[in-house]
């Protein structure tokens, strides 16, 4: 018995099988149907047959003229790609001249997809222009430049019109007017607009409207280029009565001033959130009752029982997650900053005690990222306490040399009845690296005195050579 036999219907159905049909094949992988149209001629004619079946979809990366592809395929659904490794290659200007004339050409109509990175300002014209008519059968959309200014785009992209549009990704583009466009987007699933510039500033009112219409996004990335993108004070409205839902939102990404996405969450709601990654520009003052209260309301974060805080020398970072460590199931807040004493007291600011998960958390490590040049020895112990006294269902805190001496000399400063304020439940300390200075070793010594006298014992943790954790409680002695 051989494969011939096999009817047409059965051998379709295992053409599809192989995966030709699969939607979320990488685009490297969407060659495959083509390999099948060339073992022989009934299989060439039951593919170019089957076209919807096995969405078969025509990648153009730009090699020669549209015009000149085979007529077989010039009935496909095509996918325009251009990505930021084919800047090095020689022929990168006729490759993106190619894909330019495709959106000019009569097959606009068939485009799919686009995926163009890394434009530069003169290409960027060209290409915008072409993209002012409606695209009826767009459904993916990636586009980016690497000029600081790029024009911005105007109200007529896309023809004001975008139903079909599924994925959206715009990088360094100016569209202020995109709130009209995605009214018109009501089956987007996600939307990503990164570094945006000042020109390009979209009001949270106006995004807000704009965003009560998707509701089947599952994915919203907003990144604003600067702290220039605060919200005018006097423009700034009271939020709505009621909130609206996007019930099918999962991942919420935001990079920008913390006025802004306070006022955009003081319009929506999303229940099924469970990844959250937060920057903040540098504020003096944070107030943010309406993301603590996004995430207080998300089921997806409440089964998430550790912590980790990282400092390096342009920012701090607040980790929250599942033992797991699931990538998608996270809860990120993160506030850009070089100074130390800042860092500490704006995360102490976002991580109140008012934070919905702070105070069930059971493990926090808090370590740095590398050497930072910008670590200062005269923090004030009080700046320690404030962002540790949250922290109250502790039973584990993992820290880093230099950062165990910090904090075990700020929590000594708590003696007596006051020894358990902060981090009451504390039953381990694990120290990383290998070793301890002397100046650790001893705040250590005298913090596991004071607690031992207070009737809540510790037990301290080295990291061993072998990478397993070594208990050194015995070894430090009394510390009386």
């Amino acid at each position: 018995m051989t494969i011939d036999m096999l009817s047409d219907d059965v051998l379709v159905e295992i053409f599809n099988f192989c995966g030709t049909s699969d939607w979320q094949l990488e685009i490297s992988q969407l060659h495959l149907w083509q390999v099948l149209v060339h073992v022989c001629r009934r299989w060439r004619y039951l593919v170019f047959a089957s076209p919807h079946r096995l969405n078969l979809r025509l990648v153009y990366p730009g090699h020669g003229p549209m015009s000149k592809m085979p007529d077989a395929w010039l009935v496909l659904p095509v996918i325009l790609i251009l990505g930021p490794s084919s800047l090095s290659h020689p022929k990168s200007d006729q490759r993106r001249d190619n894909i330019v004339a495709a959106l000019e050409s009569e097959h606009y109509n068939r485009i799919r997809e686009i995926h163009m990175d890394d434009m530069t300002n003169s290409r960027w014209e060209r290409f915008a222009a072409a993209m002012q008519k409606p695209f009826p059968e767009l459904t993916h959309l990636y586009v980016s430049v690497i000029d600081v200014m790029p024009p911005p785009l105007p109200d007529s992209f896309l023809g004001g019109s975008a139903p079909r549009l599924r994925f959206l990704e715009l990088g360094g583009i100016p569209f202020p007017s995109i709130p009209k466009l995605l009214l018109s987007a009501n089956g987007l699933v996600e939307l990503t607009l990164r570094d945006i510039p000042d020109s390009g500033y979209i009001s949270p009112d106006a995004m807000a409207t704009a965003l009560t219409v998707v509701t089947r996004l599952e994915s919203l990335n907003l990144q604003f280029r600067s702290p220039r993108s605060l919200p005018d004070p006097e423009s700034r409205s009271l939020p709505p009565p009621t909130r609206f839902i996007l019930p099918a939102l999962t991942k919420l990404a935001f990079k920008g001033v913390y006025e802004y996405l306070e006022d955009l969450l003081a319009r929506m709601d999303a229940p099924l959130l469970h990844d959250l990654h937060v920057v903040f520009f540098m504020d003096l003052d944070f107030d943010v009752p309406q993301l603590h209260r996004l995430i207080g309301h998300a089921e997806g974060f409440k089964a998430f029982n550790r912590s980790r805080v990282s400092i390096s020398n342009d920012s701090i970072q607040l980790l929250l997650y599942r033992k797991t460590l699931l990538a998608d199931r996270q809860l990120s807040l993160q506030i850009n900053c070089g100074e130390l004493d800042y860092q500490l007291s704006s995360l102490a600011q976002v991580c109140s005690p008012s934070f919905p998960l702070i105070s069930s958390l059971e493990d926090l490590e808090i370590k740095e990222n590398v050497l930072s040049s910008h670590w200062k020895d005269d923090i004030e112990n009080a700046q320690w306490l404030e962002l540790l006294g949250p922290f109250t269902a502790q039973k584990a805190l993992c820290l880093t040399d230099r950062i165990a001496l910090h904090v075990c000399s700020a929590l000594l400063e708590l003696s007596g009845e006051r020894v358990t304020e902060v981090l009451p439940a504390l039953q381990n300390i694990f120290i990383s690296p290998e070793y301890l200075l002397e100046g650790s070793r001893k705040a250590i010594k005298i913090f596991l005195a004071a607690r031992r006298r207070s009737g809540h014992p510790l037990s301290v943790h080295r990291r061993s050579w072998s990478g397993g954790w070594e208990d050194i409680t015995k070894d430090l002695g009394s510390g009386e």
